[in-house]
């Protein structure tokens, strides 16, 4: 039999590391076991062990920088296992033209800031105005608008004021480390608002005349006026002066914007950080042929790829199941995880001595070999019975102590060894659309060489966050295991822990086998 199973795993550990897809699906033996139940090489039985599940405290802090925000979230949530939510949102902005000539006599018309949300692009309203009016130059013309529902996490169908301020702090450079819960000043006289339902929209104006097009947005998003006399006495008023001749000035000058919004509940939602727009709209004097005409022009800050972009979240946790919960217990785990991304808490799984005993003594009078082993976590069916989405994005690490006594998170080995494999995922999701549902989390490479090849588990215990792990620059793989989501992963789940007198407790399922 240990033959049998050696043989099986030398075939498999000849796979690389590359992209670990997730599927939603039904319990079937992974890779390895189905290897070894071919032609009947093995026979198994599934039993369950005990494992420690506890919590682990992040402090309501993560790194949020520009190199951690592929995405930006804002809004606020609230609910009552882990308490109210808020996102704020900061950047820097550029100018797209150092020393730039705005002509004679310009004035600020109008500033448009665009933020574009993650929208459900398949749920388009159109409408149609055959009457409109545009307003400069009282054109007669056709508004063409298409509306789409943001997709939102939390309580979809409530209204946020979003307000646009000036920052005050210089907000440090791109490249600078900055963390969720580090506050930077800004001037509380708000410089744009809006109220906003929910939905973004996109906007096509053709004269009727010709049909040509008067304005056309450049995708849907949420339109933000700001104040013209702002940008008139920052920008159009420095021309030719040091703070507009190069970058290092200018981020000095006008430190930066800060997004946020007046509730503490509502839904959260997604953005590209370099997908925003901040345009300013002109007019300035411009002469032919000795003669003079008021002419309409615009402007583009920069305010993608570049700029220092920080995620700022606030929290309170008052009165929450999550702040009366035992939390942080390593020895004999919590009764109830709680998983939050965006600087909230993590799971961590650590396997007992006792379980790993049990096993070894299988393995060594009975010539009981893994096959399979597997960490089972069920959603708390109680204290998370709600409508929120269950996460389906969840990074799962080892934790290991190295030769400096430090501990060090790395794939895990089952990922690092089997990534490549046919059917292999990292975890699998079950019974989504129920409650509860449960995840499984494959360990059986792991679990196999600290049962027969002697591995230390005195230290190791498994991570796992809210979040997913990135790809690389060439989508070919990913990226590495500290390139995840979790900065800006706005779900979040209870789930049953180290509780004996639940049969969903937390739990090692691990399938032997004899020959």
């Amino acid at each position: 039999m240990t033959h049998t199973i050696k043989k099986a795993f030398a075939v498999l550990f000849m796979a690389i590391l590359g992209s670990v897809l997730l599927y939603n699906c039904e319990p079937d033996p992974d890779t390895l076991g189905e290897q070894l139940f071919l032609d009947q090489a093995a026979q198994g039985k599934e039993k369950i062990h005990n494992i420690t599940a506890f919590n682990i405290i992040n402090n309501d802090s993560i790194r949020s920088d520009a190199a951690k925000l592929d995405s930006a979230v804002l809004g606020a949530f609230k609910e009552d296992q882990f308490g109210m939510q808020r996102a704020s949102y900061l950047t820097q902005l550029r100018l797209s033209t150092y020393n730039p000539d705005f002509g004679a006599n310009a004035v600020v018309d109008s500033v448009v800031l665009v933020i574009k949300p993650q929208y459900a692009a398949d749920s388009v309203k159109t409408t149609t105005n055959e009457d409109y009016i545009y307003p400069d130059g009282n054109v007669a013309a056709k508004k063409v608008v298409n509306t789409y529902p943001v997709r939102k996490f939390g309580k979809a169908k409530r209204t946020l004021n979003i307000k646009v301020y000036e920052v005050l702090d210089f907000l440090k450079g791109a490249s600078d480390s900055v963390k969720s819960n580090q506050v930077f000043a800004y001037n509380t006289t708000n410089i744009g608002s809006k109220t906003f339902d929910g939905n973004i929209n996109s906007v096509t104006i053709t004269k009727d005349s010709d049909n040509s097009s008067i304005f056309t947005s450049s995708a849907p998003g949420i339109r933000i006026n700001l104040d013209k006399t702002l940008f008139q006495n920052k920008i159009i008023a420095k021309k030719g002066q040091p703070e507009l001749q190069d970058a290092s000035n200018f981020i000095r000058h006008f430190r930066g914007l800060r997004i946020a919004v007046d509730e503490n509940d509502g839904y959260l939602f997604k953005f590209s950080p370099n997908s925003m727009e901040l345009i300013m709209y002109y007019k300035y004097d411009k002469t032919d042929n000795g003669t003079t005409t008021r002419t309409s022009a615009n402007y583009s800050f920069v305010l993608g790829s570049g700029n220092a972009h920080i995620g700022q979240y606030e929290y309170d946790r008052t009165n929450t199941a999550y702040s009366s919960a035992s939390l942080g217990n390593m020895v004999t785990g919590d009764s109830k995880l709680f998983a939050q991304g965006m600087g909230g808490p993590s799971i961590g799984i650590k396997i007992p001595g006792e379980t790993i005993d049990s096993l070894k003594q299988l393995y060594q009078n009975n010539k009981a070999a893994i096959i399979s082993a597997k960490i089972r976590l069920y959603t708390d069916a109680v204290s998370w019975n709600n409508s929120y989405a269950k996460p389906r994005n969840l990074t799962f690490l080892q934790k290991d102590k190295d030769s400096n006594g430090k501990m060090t998170s790395s794939f895990t080995t089952d990922a690092l060894n089997l990534a490549a494999a046919p059917n292999f995922r990292i975890y699998k999701l079950y019974n989504m659309d129920k409650n509860p549902a449960y995840y499984e989390f494959t360990v059986t490479k792991s679990v196999k060489d600290i049962v027969e090849g002697g591995t230390s588990n005195q230290y190791k215990y498994f991570r796992i966050d809210i979040g997913r792990f990135l790809s690389n620059a060439a989508n070919t793989g990913l990226a590495g295991q500290s390139y995840t989501s979790r900065a800006y992963a706005v779900s979040r789940a209870v789930f049953v822990g180290s509780n004996t007198a639940n049969p969903n407790k937390a739990q090692l399922r691990v399938i032997c086998g004899t020959k």
